[in-house]
Order: C-alpha cells, then structure tokens, then sequence
C-alpha cells in the first residue's frame, strides 16, 4: 500500500482550506472605472459648491432613505443574509438619482453652484448607462429582497403620498458627502488605494477623511 507522502497531505490541507474560506469577487465591471473615477473628481469639488455657495445651515428635504450612508449599507448587509452587491448598487442610482434632482430642483437657474450640479447629474447618468449595459437585462429584471424592495417602493412613491414622518432635512453638501462615501464602498474596486487595507465600506474611514480635511484647514 502506497503511503501519502507529506506534500500530499500538505496540498490536500490547503485546498480543503481553499473551499471553506470563500472568495470575494470582484463586483464593478472594469468598464464601470473610468466613469466612476470622472464622478469621483467631480465630487471633489462639493465643498466649494455645495457648502461655500450656500447659507450657514441650509438644508433641503428628502426621504429619509436618501439619507443613504456607509452605515446604511451596514444594516442592510446585516439584514439580508447574503445580500448580493449588485442590489445595493442598484439601490444606490436609485436613492442618489434622486438626491441629485432635489438638489437641482432648489437652484435658481442663475446660482453658482447650478453648472456644477448640472455637471455632476449628467457624469451619474452617464455612469448609470455603462452600468447597466455593463450587466445582462435579466439582472435588473430578478425580484429583489423584500426589505430592499420596501426601500425602493417607498423611494419611488408619489411625494404627496409620503407621510410626514418620512421626511427628513440634509444639507447638499452632506448628501453628496454620503453619495461619494457609498460610491467608494459600492464600487471599491476602482477605487484601489496605496493605503495598506483600506477598507471603504469600514465607517471609521469616513471619519479619518474628515478630521485629515479638518487638519488640512486648521
């Protein structure tokens, strides 16, 4: 009878490991990065137009599921056993196509900030397309989770059919703060850093981003 040597059971040791340890694929279609990184850069700019051209404390209304966080996408991964990232980016044109047309709606034709905005819709639209021509038609056919759905049902509701307890108030410059933190967590294989394990969707990224801003001011 032929023993196994030790590399055979050396070998057998690490693909067994291999099966139980699964394995993160990559979610964002190589398509899908140059758009990505063109948003991105636009949004550099919020600070400038959308805090500097506005009133101290200015806020504007919106669903409070377009109050849509890093953390936001935290509770719904704990919510939804295996919530497939497709769906929550998915989630995510939907609840920021919307911010961006809020945002719009209260500009004066004639406000500094209104090209910019105007700017920034047209790049999510064009990111949108590429998105979906990125995915077979079927993907945006499939039923989504039931919570999911809920958030998608009550973000397409007619305003006047809103309660009001589902309104909440956000400044532009926030809204846009959580469209770029959610838009590098969703999509974070374009957004590669040359920071060791920079993690996106961790929420104390989003605090060190903004105290490093803070120090850059001070």
């Amino acid at each position: 009878m032929v023993q196994p040597s030790n590399s055979a059971y050396l070998l057998g040791g690490l693909l067994g490991l291999f099966l139980l340890v699964p394995v993160q694929m990559a979610q964002t279609p190589a398509s899908m990065c140059t758009p990505l990184k063109t948003l991105n850069d636009s949004l550099s700019q919020r600070r400038r137009y959308m805090k500097h051209n506005f009133p101290i404390n200015y806020t504007i209304k919106v669903h409070h599921n377009e109050i849509f966080k890093v953390s936001s996408i935290s509770k719904m991964r704990l919510l939804v056993e295996g919530l497939d990232e497709l769906v929550l980016q998915r989630l995510w044109f939907q609840v920021n196509q919307g911010v961006l047309k809020k945002i719009i709606r209260v500009l004066p034709e004639r406000h500094p900030s209104r090209p910019y905005t105007a700017r920034l819709e047209s790049r999510f639209r064009d990111l949108e397309g590429v998105f979906v021509q990125a995915h077979p038609a079927e993907v945006f056919q499939q039923e989504l989770p039931e919570t999911i759905q809920d958030t998608w049902d009550r973000l397409t509701e007619e305003p006047e059919r809103v309660p009001p307890s589902s309104w909440r108030y956000a400044s532009p410059k926030t809204l846009l703060d959580n469209l770029c933190y959610t838009m590098r967590c969703l999509f974070r294989e374009c957004f590669a850093s040359t920071e060791a394990q920079q993690d996106y969707c961790d929420v104390s990224h989003q605090r060190k981003g903004k105290k490093k801003r803070l120090k850059l001011k001070s």
